[in-house]
């Protein structure tokens, strides 16, 4: 079996913990998902319960990312979406091959368009968060940056949803074409309660300069039991993006963003605490791998110190942006 290095309390809340990866081990049978990382492992998932983010890890090469249901487990596909629940959530996913149709964006309304097919029909109704992961995120100019096609399938497959009701989001760059549109989310029978940075303009409300169809996401969701599912949060106050080539000032920018986010979570729920501590989990997605080590440092001081930290390989979908995080904090 794993043995957890790092794991929430086991109650109504959500359980995550960071894990050491041991191939030969049999998953709990608690396991809703367990998320790889690295191309190593791409294409080699045991079940229906490993995802596989092929991001190579900078820091926590020896990790999975594990989330346990509360009791019982069921396992069962709807069309291309394959899922597990508990009682109380749901972890589902689906990947596309960008191949069979004409843009990112069409493929991204298919797989839109099959999320809430599924939502409509499961007993979790509520989407609390999503992940996305696609090649070459900003390849392309202007309205044909491969970023903004995904924003405008997007938009189409989700069809009219309230943007104040909107889950929070992650959308990653590959580096390699895999032509793999990979979409999983979280959703529950309670519905969560999105969150906004006072520091930021709302990412739907974002002006047309940033493309046809604004990014449709909320900053974070505050659960029904007080956890917090960070968006990818990077440095950008208003709309702009700020300090364009300096990774230091760009981390520290988004630090100052999570630190505003905190404390909206806890003037919204006291029971969500206004500084990073023992439960909180971080991913950090990195332009440049030579800039891991100030990286780690940097969060190191933030956090406690046996917590682990995911720092991955990766393309932001700003091509001046050198960093965002993202992660669950209670």
């Amino acid at each position: 079996m794993f043995e957890p290095i790092f794991q929430l309390p086991p109650t109504q809340s959500l359980s995550v913990s960071y894990q050491p990866w041991l191939p030969e081990s049999r998953m709990a049978d608690d396991t809703l998902a367990l998320i790889t990382f690295g191309r190593a492992h791409d294409d080699n998932a045991p079940d229906q319960r490993t995802l596989n983010v092929a991001l190579e890890p900078l820091l926590g090469a020896d990790l999975v990312e594990v989330w346990h249901g509360q009791g019982a487990v069921r396992a069962g596909c709807h069309g291309r979406v394959h899922y597990r629940e508990d009682d109380q959530h749901v972890f589902a996913f689906l990947e596309i091959d960008e191949r069979d149709y004409r843009c990112v964006g069409a493929a991204a309304e298919a797989a839109y368009a099959e999320m809430r097919a599924f939502q409509a029909q499961s007993p979790k109704p509520h989407l609390l968060r999503i992940w996305n992961y696609f090649d070459h995120i900003t390849a392309g100019r202007g309205d044909d940056e491969r970023y903004q096609l995904f924003c405008v399938g997007r938009a189409a497959g989700l069809g009219e949803h309230r943007p104040e009701a909107l889950p929070a989001a992650t959308a990653i760059g590959r580096r390699h074409n895999s032509h793999k549109l990979q979409v999983y989310w979280l959703a529950a029978t309670q519905p969560g309660r999105p969150l906004e940075n006072p520091r930021q303009v709302s990412a739907y409300h974002y002006p047309r300069q940033y493309g046809p169809a604004p990014p449709r996401f909320a900053r974070a969701t505050l659960t029904a039991a007080g956890d917090l599912l960070i968006s990818g949060t990077a440095s950008v106050v208003g709309h702009a993006t700020h300090h364009d080539g300096d990774l230091g000032r760009q981390l520290g920018e988004t630090l100052c963003n999570l630190d505003a986010l905190l404390a909206h979570a806890h003037a919204s729920d006291p029971r969500c605490p206004q500084r990073f501590g023992p439960a909180t989990l971080l991913k950090v997605y990195l332009r440049h791998r030579g800039d891991a080590g100030h990286v780690a440092e940097v969060l190191r001081a933030r956090l406690p110190a046996d917590a682990p930290l995911l720092i991955l390989e990766a393309d932001v979908c700003r091509s001046d942006l050198l960093i965002e995080i993202d992660g669950l904090h209670r």
